[in-house]
């Protein structure tokens, strides 16, 4: 039932995005601006509290609980573990944005700022911190940390409904269940959609700024076809092959591009501003996580801190299931700081180092790229990297990157729509997995020559508000086990003490 109703809506948002996509954006859009508006507040309430409870969590009593039976030990090395949790969760967006944001907030900044000012600059870094630092991770933390301690620890099946247990019985295995399952079935298979359309302009652009290959639809479809082949046979390899040793692959060539960026560009300013801009960010974290202009009625809070929250929210499904997946056998404690902390530092070098070498370029070097990546938002990076030494090379190697992260953020996803449309199989078949990779870009290939791929990426984000409520029932339902949990913990450490207390009394009379 949940297969079929999913793919059913699936198909009637593409079917409507596709013959009637003016009217389907319209409306998209207008629902997302009134969630926006009249909800704002709780997407930047609860996203905080998401980051509060996590921190709660690993340095709590029950920091020591295992995702998994105490004598399980984590299936993947810490390595592949952060490649393959990183790649899942934002690798290519970094490289897409790691110019590209930075200059944008520079021209146009937020808290009232001039734009093109030194202050502006500095805000830039700032929000672009903290825009991909440890909030969105708390999100995909408490997601995927509730998902794999029920999935691991108490044997439920690896769906979000059945984390709900604790709160509301055996209804998690009926039709409120059902609804649950379906909507993170949808949030996944649209945002995946769209980003596949969206990877294939940014391949293109990248294409068209090397090559001179035009920017046409043409070349779009015949770059997801190709990359629709790669991912599904990544996908099909399984979790230890395909999809690690490309997250591994990911991994190394961001690192390797991050440290030539780095020894080659402005290397004393990129280490000032990494210094500078964490201070800031760490100073100004509640402000800018609370931040709301009712005075003002400004609307860049809108367009960015509460577009980017309902996004990672929306996105929460996918990357958490993929994530808890991969994590069993690490204890809470280690699972937080790792998921929240490691991502979020590599972040910050990420922005640090490409955002940094575009602002010196348009701060000292006077070249304009704060302009042309205004015209033209794929091509930021391009440009910043052709001022750099083998430019054209290093170019190159950023857009192989692009579709490794693409390739393995789409078999991951696939990976979990196959666990969520098969009542939460670890392993899902390959036919599953075929047929939701053939879905997901056949929805990118008909939005894109119907130009209604803007209006599914925005219908993606409108999930993020009742999804942003269930993430709240999450973190209730599990601490409600935790709490059952630890005092049974406690009454096994009280036995065992006692036990060893009595052996010592014998030994000590004898």
């Amino acid at each position: 039932m949940v297969l079929s109703i999913s793919i059913g809506i699936i198909l009637i948002f593409v079917l409507c995005g596709a013959f009637a996509p003016v009217q389907f954006a319209a409306t998209a859009t207008s629902l997302f601006d009134s969630s926006i508006r009249n909800f704002g507040w709780f997407f930047l309430i609860s996203t905080f509290g998401c980051l509060v409870f996590a921190f709660y969590l690993a340095f709590s009593k029950y920091g020591r609980i295992k995702l998994g039976k105490d004598e399980d030990e984590p299936e993947y090395s810490t390595i592949s573990w952060f490649a393959m949790l990183f790649s899942a969760g934002m690798g290519i967006g970094l490289v897409f944005w790691g110019v590209a944001e930075p200059l944008s907030h520079y021209l146009s900044p937020p808290e009232g700022a001039t734009g093109g000012s030194t202050e502006a600059a500095r805000l830039a870094m700032r929000y672009s911190f903290f825009h991909w630092g440890v909030h969105p991770w708390a999100i995909y933390t408490i997601i995927s940390l509730t998902l794999a301690y029920f999935q691991f620890r108490h044997d439920k099946k690896g769906l979000i409904s059945a984390v709900f247990s604790p709160l509301i019985g055996k209804l998690s295995e009926g039709g409120i269940g059902a609804v649950i399952d379906i909507l993170a079935i949808i949030a996944t298979a649209f945002g995946v959609a769209t980003s596949l359309g969206l990877g294939a302009l940014q391949i293109n652009g990248g294409l068209n700024h090397m090559f001179g290959i035009s920017i046409q639809p043409v070349v779009q479809v015949v770059i997801i076809g190709i990359v629709t082949v790669l991912f599904l046979i990544s996908a099909t390899t399984g979790l230890d092959k395909g999809i690690r040793i490309l997250s591994n692959a990911n991994l190394l060539i961001a690192v390797l591009l991050m440290a030539f960026v780095f020894l080659v560009g402005p290397t004393s300013f990129i280490l000032d501003l990494f210094t500078s801009t964490l201070g800031g960010y760490l100073q100004n974290l509640v402000y800018m996580s609370l931040r709301m202009t009712p005075f003002t009625q400004g609307t860049w809070v809108g367009v960015w801190t509460l577009f980017y929250w309902a996004w990672w929210i929306a996105w929460g499904p996918f990357v958490g299931t993929f994530i808890a997946r991969v994590s069993k056998g690490r204890t809470i404690k280690e699972f937080v700081l790792g998921v929240l902390l490691v991502p979020s530092l590599f972040s910050f070098m990420w922005f640090s180092v490409f955002g940094g070498t575009g602002l010196h370029l348009e701060l000292f070097d006077q070249f304009p790229i704060a302009a042309a990546a205004k015209q033209d938002v794929t091509s930021a990076l391009f440009l910043t990297l052709q001022q750099l030494p083998i430019g054209h090379i290093i170019a190159l190697i950023a857009t192989i990157l692009i579709i490794t992260f693409f390739i393995t953020s789409a078999d991951s996803a696939t990976f979990v729509l196959g666990m969520l449309s098969t009542k939460g199989d670890p392993n899902p078949s390959n036919k599953v997995k075929i047929v939701w990779g053939g879905l997901q870009s056949s929805m990118a290939i008909v939005l894109l020559i119907s130009g209604g791929l803007s209006g599914l990426q925005t219908a993606s984000i409108i999930a993020a508000l009742p999804f942003a409520i269930i993430i709240i029932g999450m973190c209730v339902s599990l601490m409600i086990a935790l709490r059952q949990d630890e005092k049974s913990l406690r009454s096994r450490d009280d036995r065992r003490m006692k036990k060893l207390d009595e052996l010592l009394s014998i030994q000590s009379e004898t």
